[in-house]
């Protein structure tokens, strides 16, 4: 017997529509920079202006993308088309947002490498005020962010497992309650503040001390840095995308709660639908009277767990 309960599948994180606005207010903040530095650049024959006005063009677009994953998520959140609902557009948009991020990584890479072999002449006293300003803009958009509820550790995955089994899991936890989506964008605006800081950094070595060397050497620093982060998300996002389990240790522990009367867990699965929502799909093979709602009410104090469904076996 299979349950069939008929409930609401719209499975998006907690702050979805707090979050949409934050990105909203950045990609306004870098399009205003964007725009300052471009015609500014014209304006004065800086050549250097204008570029880091592009580059601040490809920022705001990686921003646009979560803006909007975010918008098309909740627009459609009640569509039945989608029969897990939309929670995880947010980790496509995040996956899509690694890629770039590998692909920048790489740019700023060969860029480095071929500045070894044939140096570029540097304007410090153009370029320090804008990798400055660059990084001031940086920092205002993290602020923005910072009330996003995004976190940039790695899944916690078993290391749960010694808390207390009654309340470790009332909500959902690391990987299970991670917005990928809003982690990705505060992810392009901390690369490119690290990279500022580092060409900041290269570019004071390289004015006052005439270590032109320098800067090349910071931007193979930074495309490592970048590259590690993209690699981080393609990992997290990736697992959501292929279903993965998100936590082991609390598959384990529902094992334990299914188990502890003689009835047998004969098949689980548990993947993610969207930050803080958990799906199982579970077998019980038993010799009672029992039917799916006697183990969907033994699951709730898994408050993850936002859809369930039991087939139970009779033995």
């Amino acid at each position: 017997m299979t349950d069939f309960t008929s409930h609401n599948h719209v499975f998006l994180g907690e702050g979805h529509e707090k979050n949409e606005r934050r990105t909203l207010m950045v990609i306004a903040l870098c399009s205003l920079m964007m725009v300052a530095e471009i015609i500014g650049g014209l304006l004065f024959g800086s050549i250097a202006l204008v570029a880091d006005g592009l580059h601040m063009s490809t920022h705001a677009s990686a921003l646009l993308l979560a803006a909007v994953a975010y918008s098309y998520a909740r627009r459609h959140a009640d569509d039945m088309r989608f029969t897990f609902g939309t929670g995880k557009l947010g980790d496509l948009a995040g996956f899509s947002s690694a890629i770039v991020l590998a692909m920048i990584a790489l740019l700023i890479g060969y860029e480095a490498l071929t500045r070894f072999i044939w140096p570029v002449p540097i304007s410090f006293n153009q370029a320090i005020p804008i990798a400055v300003l660059g990084l001031i803009v940086n920092i205002a958009s993290v602020l923005l962010l910072s009330g996003g509820g995004h976190d940039h550790g790695h899944s916690h995955g078993d290391s749960h497992a010694a808390h207390d089994h009654e309340h470790e899991h009332e909500h959902a936890q690391g990987a299970a309650q991670r917005d990928n989506n809003m982690r990705a964008a505060v992810v392009h605006v901390l690369a490119d503040a690290a990279v500022s800081v580092l060409v900041i950094v290269g570019l004071l070595f390289g004015r006052f001390l005439g270590w032109t060397w320098m800067d090349p050497v910071v931007g193979l620093c930074g495309a490592v840095v970048i590259a590690a982060w993209s690699y981080g998300l393609v990992r997290d996002t990736g697992a959501v995308l292929l279903d993965m389990n998100p936590d082991r240790g609390m598959a384990e522990r529902m094992r334990a709660t299914i188990e502890t009367d003689g009835d047998r867990l004969t098949d689980l699965h548990l993947w993610r639908l969207g930050p803080g929502h958990l799906a199982a799909i579970l077998s019980v093979a038993t010799q009672r009277q029992r039917g799916p709602e006697y183990y969907r009410s033994l699951l709730s104090r898994f408050r993850a767990l936002s859809h369930v469904t039991v087939q139970v076996q009779r033995q």
